[in-house]
Order: C-alpha cells, then sequence, then structure tokens
C-alpha cells in the first residue's frame, strides 16, 4: 500500500513539474502557475519518502538491537543457582563468631575470585543488642572495576542464631539455617557473578555480601528493641563507603528471594528513596511475565539493609524482599523458623528473580 501511494506521487510529481514545458489547451493556465504545484508536490514526495525511510531504517535499527541483545544477553541458570544456596547451607547455620561462618567466608572469597572479581574483605567488630562484640566479614567483589557507573547488589549471608519465631518454643533459641533468609540471595548474586566472567555488562558491578543482618534482638528480649542492632555488617561498611567516597547508580537488595510461593511488593523505604528504579524493575519483571510474583502494589516497610544504605550512603537502593500482605506473619511462615531449609526453596523462583537482574544489568 505504501509502494502504490509513493508510485502515485511520483505520476503526480513528475506531470506538475514537467507539464510547464508542454503544449497548453488551456490558455487560462500560465506556466508559474503549473510550476509551483509540481514543486510542491515534489516537495511533499520528497518529505514522505524520507520519513518513510528513517521510520523504517529506525524500526529496523531497534529490531536489530533487540535481537542483538537477546543473543548477547548471558542465560541466568536456576539450578546453578540453586545449587549456590545448597553449598552454603551445608556449611550449617552462618551465625558470626561460629567455624561455620569462618568456613563460609572463606568460600564466598574464593567463589568471587573464581568468577574473576576484585575481592575485599572487610573485618571488624560491631557491638549487639546485648553488648556482645560480634566479629563481621563483609565480602565485596567487583566486576569491570573502571567502569564510572557502577550498580550495588546486596544480600546478608549470615543466619539468625535463633529461631524465635518457630512454633516450638523449645527451638527459640537454636539457630536458622537460613536458606531462603540469607543464602537465597547470595546465591542468585554468585550465579550472576558466573555470569559476569562469561560476558560483562557495560556497568560496573559491586557485589556486597553483608554479615551480620540477623543478629537483632530476639523476640523474648526485655531491654530496648532498635532498629540499629539490624543490618551491623552493612552500617559497619557504610561507614567505610562514605569515607572512600563509594558511589553507585543505585543499589538492590535481595533478601528472602526463594519461597516457592514468594510474592514481592514494592517496599515503603524503597519507594520512599529510590521510587524510579522500583518502578525500573517492577516493569522489567511485567515484561517477562512475572508480574504474579513482582506485585505492582505498595508493601510494609521493612528494617533492612538498605535502608542504611538510602540514609548513610545516599546511594538509591531498592529491596526486593518476600512479604505477605494478607497473611498474619508478614513473611513467609518459614521466616526466623528451624524450617528455614533446603526443602523451601524453588528453583524456580531463583530463575525469576535472576532474570529480572540479568535484563537490567546487562
Amino acid at each position: 500500500m505504501l509502494y502504490n501511494t509513493k508510485k502515485r506521487l511520483i505520476c503526480v510529481g513528475m506531470w506538475g513539474f514537467f507539464s510547464i514545458f508542454a503544449p497548453s489547451k488551456r490558455k487560462e493556465m500560465n506556466h508559474l502557475k503549473r510550476f509551483y504545484t509540481g514543486f510542491l508536490l515534489l516537495l511533499v514526495l520528497v518529505s514522505c519518502s524520507c520519513k518513510r525511510n528513517a521510520t523504517g531504517d529506525a524500526t529496523l535499527t531497534n529490531s536489530r538491537v533487540s535481537q542483538a541483545n537477546s543473543r548477547e544477553m548471558p542465560l541466568f541458570s536456576a539450578d546453578s543457582a540453586y545449587q549456590y544456596v545448597a553449598e552454603q547451607c551445608n556449611f550449617g547455620p552462618r551465625v558470626p563468631g561460629t567455624d561455620a561462618q569462618t568456613a563460609c567466608a572463606g568460600w564466598l572469597e574464593k567463589e568471587l575470585r573464581r568468577h574473576g572479581a576484585q575481592v575485599i574483605v572487610q573485618e571488624g567488630e560491631m557491638k549487639a543488642y546485648n553488648a556482645a562484640m560480634l566479629p563481621v566479614k563483609n565480602i565485596i567483589g567487583s566486576f569491570n572495576a573502571d567502569a564510572k557507573m557502577r550498580v550495588l547488589l546486596v544480600s546478608h549471608w549470615d543466619s539468625r542464631p535463633f529461631a524465635d519465631n518457630d512454633p516450638d518454643p523449645t527451638k527459640h533459641k537454636t539457630p536458622v539455617m537460613g536458606a531462603n533468609d540469607g543464602a537465597s540471595g547470595v546465591g542468585i548474586l554468585l550465579e550472576l557473578a558466573r555470569l559476569c566472567s562469561q560476558k560483562l555488562p557495560q556497568v560496573g558491578i559491586d557485589i556486597f555480601l553483608t554479615d551480620a543482618e540477623d543478629y537483632g534482638a530476639p523476640n523474648d528480649w526485655t531491654g530496648t528493641h532498635d532498629e540499629k542492632w539490624w543490618a551491623l555488617g552493612t552500617q559497619m561498611w557504610c561507614k567505610q563507603a562514605a569515607k572512600e567516597g563509594y558511589r553507585a547508580q543505585y543499589g538492590i537488595l535481595l533478601d528472602m528471594v526463594g519461597s516457592p510461593d514468594a510474592t514481592f511488593y514494592r517496599e515503603y523505604y524503597s519507594e520512599r528513596y529510590a521510587s524510579s528504579f522500583v518502578n525500573e524493575i517492577w516493569q522489567t519483571a511485567a515484561r517477562l511475565g512475572y508480574g504474579d510474583l513482582f506485585i505492582n502494589q505498595g508493601g510494609g516497610g521493612i528494617t533492612d539493609d538498605h535502608v542504611f544504605i538510602n540514609r548513610m550512603l545516599h546511594i538509591p537502593c531498592v529491596d526486593i524482599i518476600d512479604t505477605r500482605v494478607d497473611a498474619e506473619g508478614s513473611f513467609c511462615p518459614e521466616w526466623h523458623t528451624t524450617r528455614d531449609t533446603m526443602d523451601n526453596i524453588s528453583k524456580e523462583t531463583l530463575g525469576k528473580v535472576g532474570r529480572v537482574l540479568v535484563s537490567l544489568l546487562w
């Protein structure tokens, strides 16, 4: 249809332009009028043709870019992420100050190095809710270190020292395995590190595995319940990062991202500090067909690592965290219980979250 229209325009334009040289049977039409008519028609023809070509070229270019991106985008492996979760759990509960913490920290560092990251291990002590001094080990792996535009990816790798939400009161002092609450986010980030070893994204990636996130006061604590007792490793890192002038365009925190029936609502503090990035993440998930997982509705406010990154470093950071708005407990039923094990980890959920991040970063 476009070809036929263009053909007719050419015929009309040619007639109008060259008719000034043809003998006229209508003496009332002067040559100048016919010249202008033909000239204007040719201008219309050129304009339409250029516009059509420009639009067609742009569409073709966009199509080629889209195809190239789909070819170049690495494939996130849910099986690999699942295995990374399982390997963390093989160390046992990663409670600060235990042998499991020391062993797992060494393994995490080696894995990041194996995938080509520049790794820094930040060690120190932080005061807990009960005045105990906790040994803290933060592990930071950087990819594409020379890139000025950077993205911060965060997950805590420690386990809660007590299952104070367990339905069995006799288990309240039992350490939590933390397959979902901790290991699931780390598993996804380690798989992203593996993908970075295959093909670096254009942006710089800083993977921050933070310690002592889950050492907040237990439910039966009679002293002060304060948000400062949570995310101790992140608070320690933020102080140092602020001194060094660390910057990132934005950050994404993964917390409890492995449950088979997870739901990720738009968390309150994420909306407050990083609403544009919340939009981008949730829109990306919707385009991938994951709207039933990334619910495009507001959720509650969670005291988590991202709160301190937003406040202390002023880096807009989004928390992707499993919350149950209509549930009695706000989180998954395994949260802070002895049932937070590999039995409740879904490869499908890990894969969907991972593919959203791949789409954003690559």
